[in-house]
């Protein structure tokens, strides 16, 4: 899944007015959008930022009459999954060809005077931000008498990645919860926030933001998972959503699991073959067909049982004797969920969660 697709779920989801009101009062300090009609928002086309109109199409520009008074507040709105140390240059160039296209329309104030913007950037990436967000940081220190004449230009960062979990907990918004659904483990996604948002969806008439938050969940899923065409949101009736998630649980226990493998830096290609190997040896010495479906099945078992152990020394150090007895004894089924906890549990006592002597 490239950067770019990841950019247009969001961009679908901020083509809707609610959504970038959400944005605004819910994870900026700014309070003025509260309480605003939708009715006031009109999105503004961007073909003005480029010479080659294609180049920024993606771009989203909102135009927000506030009282009676028609002032505008244009908003900026960068998608951005890399830290770029130029952003605050970017976003002078941008509030520049804004403000020159507003000229060229006659579409200024009675007074002839250029509207206030808010520019934002919503910050989806792994790295820490590390980018002024004033452009004057960005320019060397001026002669004496020049510093006035300098260029300004700052921007307000959104950090998903490190939005407060107690506030993004507290919001009650669609957008809120979307960031949890990206932000949360595997677990969480399936036993809280994915049975939230079915909600929403059964709840929310056919509307043109069912089918933004349907691609929004598509992008996501393709991310975590090949098999995309599973988690189908839009498609769901009420009568099936029981059976829907039951099909999602299994498939999220599966994508649980290869997070796990993954932490543990074995790839699923040699988890397979471990399993196979194991299988085939063990099918082998019983000579039967019967034999072999449970030599695969006891070879599964041994690989998994290798895998938590291996996670299990690096998450948490040597393993105690306990805790290997315990594993030795395990199920399948006991295994592959221990592996999906082990992606997320702050000890062995919580990976097993029933029995505290075992760290």
């Amino acid at each position: 899944m490239t950067t770019q697709s990841h950019d247009l779920g969001y961009r679908a989801l901020f083509a809707h007015p609610e959504m970038v009101r959400e944005l605004i009062t819910g994870f900026t300090p700014f309070k003025l959008l509260d309480g605003v009609a939708l009715s006031a928002f009109k999105r503004i086309n961007t073909d003005y930022v480029s010479e080659r109109p294609s180049a920024r199409q993606g771009d989203l520009v909102w135009r927000v009459q506030l009282g009676d008074e028609f002032l505008y507040v244009y908003i900026l709105l960068e998608c951005q999954s890399g830290v770029d140390r130029w952003m605050a240059l970017r976003m002078q160039t941008y509030v520049g060809l804004l403000c020159q296209d507003l000229v060229k329309r006659h579409e200024l104030s009675p007074g002839l005077r250029l509207p206030p913007l808010l520019p934002l950037v919503l910050y989806n990436g792994g790295p820490r931000w590390n980018a002024s967000i004033d452009l004057a940081e960005l320019l060397m220190e001026a002669p004496a008498g020049l510093a006035a004449l300098q260029p300004s230009q700052r921007y307000v960062l959104i950090d998903q990645q490190r939005l407060d979990p107690a506030a993004l907990e507290a919001n009650d918004d669609l957008l809120a919860l979307l960031f949890r659904i990206e932000l949360s483990h595997i677990p969480d996604v399936l036993h809280t926030h994915l049975r939230a948002l079915l909600a929403w969806f059964r709840d929310t008439p056919q509307t043109s933001l069912r089918t933004s938050v349907w691609a929004w969940w598509k992008t996501l899923a393709a991310r975590r998972n090949d098999n995309q065409a599973l988690f189908d949101i839009a498609s769901l009736e009420d009568a099936d959503m029981d059976a829907t998630m039951i099909n999602w649980a299994e498939e999220l226990r599966e994508i649980g699991r290869q997070e796990g493998l993954a932490l543990a830096g074995i790839s699923k290609e040699e988890m397979r073959a471990e399993g196979r190997a194991e299988g085939r040896a063990q099918g082998r010495a019983q000579g039967r067909a019967e034999g072999r479906a449970q030599g695969r099945a006891e070879g599964q078992v041994m690989a998994l049982r290798a895998t938590l152990e291996k996670v299990l020394r690096i998450r948490f150090g040597a393993v105690a004797e306990q805790a290997v007895q315990r594993l030795g004894r395990a199920t399948q089924e006991e295994l592959e969920t221990w592996i999906e906890r082990s992606v997320t549990a702050p000890s062995l006592a919580g990976l097993f969660g029933d029995d505290a002597r075992l760290t």
